[in-house]
């Protein structure tokens, strides 16, 4: 009886992980493929080795990419705004550690990805490696 139990538990932990925090499916944005990789040891990109810098790369994803050091790692949105049809208004501000729609001005937090919106910002995978942070999905 005891294995039975056992073998309920784990297979309810098994079912319960999952392969990202939340989902990303969003009507507004769509999904673009996106593999990017940045060495931290260029000059555009140096800053991200500090704890709460962030920078925006052009060119990927729908309006570019947001690449945030949270200090315990490090995090990747789409800097189109999440609650917006895509247009020329939709990009992404960076105003500290938020993102700052330019239509609405709602205000994402770049640790979470979350704003005062029904959508939170469209979330990417991370890995670093030594200097270069990849991005993809």
């Amino acid at each position: 009886m005891k294995k039975i139990w056992l073998l309920i538990l784990f297979v309810s932990v098994l079912f319960s992980c999952s392969d990202s925090d939340r989902s990303n499916k969003n009507p507004y944005i769509p999904s673009y493929s996106v593999n990017l990789s940045v060495d931290m040891n260029l000059p555009s990109y140096s800053n991200l080795k500090y704890v709460s810098n962030a920078v925006i790369v052009p060119n990927y994803g729908a309006k570019g990419i947001i690449i945030f050091n949270a200090g315990s790692g490090y995090n990747a949105f789409d800097a189109a705004c999440p609650n917006q049809e895509i247009n020329s208004c939709a990009a992404m501000t960076i105003d500290g550690i938020n993102a700052v729609c330019s239509c609405d001005k709602t205000s994402y937090s770049l640790f979470t990805g979350l704003g005062g919106k029904e959508y939170p910002l469209k979330q990417y995978k991370v890995q670093v490696t030594g200097t270069v942070i990849h991005v993809y999905n």
